[in-house]
């Protein structure tokens, strides 16, 4: 099992959420990999100075760059899905069965995944 973070579950993070923050360590406390898209960061960041407390959670997140293994198959996915969200495509490519996915746009990832056949948990934040 892993825990992927969408753009909403970061923005959740830097704004301190208890909820989002306690889902966090319980996580990390289990030994499950915390793991986000490179794409996704850059959504959220804007200035590190004023985005501490993102910047340290982000050090316990891997991230996972959109490369030349993957932009392929996001393409393939949103066209299956017919949908247009490259970074929300990423987030459904890191998502396997038995994952949680941690995010504030359960409707659309739940999509993707479908059509990925990917039974993942959605946690909305």
């Amino acid at each position: 099992m892993n825990a992927i973070l969408d753009s909403g579950a970061l923005v959740a993070i830097d704004r301190r959420d208890r909820r989002v923050g306690a889902m966090l360590r319980v996580y990390q406390q289990a030994g499950v990999p915390v793991r986000t898209s490179n794409a996704v960061v850059a959504q959220v960041w804007r200035d590190g100075a004023r985005q501490a407390n993102l910047a340290r959670a982000l050090r316990g997140v891997g991230t996972e760059p959109i490369d030349n293994d993957c932009d392929k198959t996001i393409g393939k996915l949103l066209g299956a899905a017919r949908t247009n969200d490259v970074v929300d495509g990423h987030v459904a490519l890191l998502a396997a069965s038995g994952d949680a996915v941690l995010t504030s746009d359960p409707d659309d990832i739940a999509h993707l995944l479908a059509v990925r056949d990917a039974d993942a948990t959605m946690v909305h934040v």
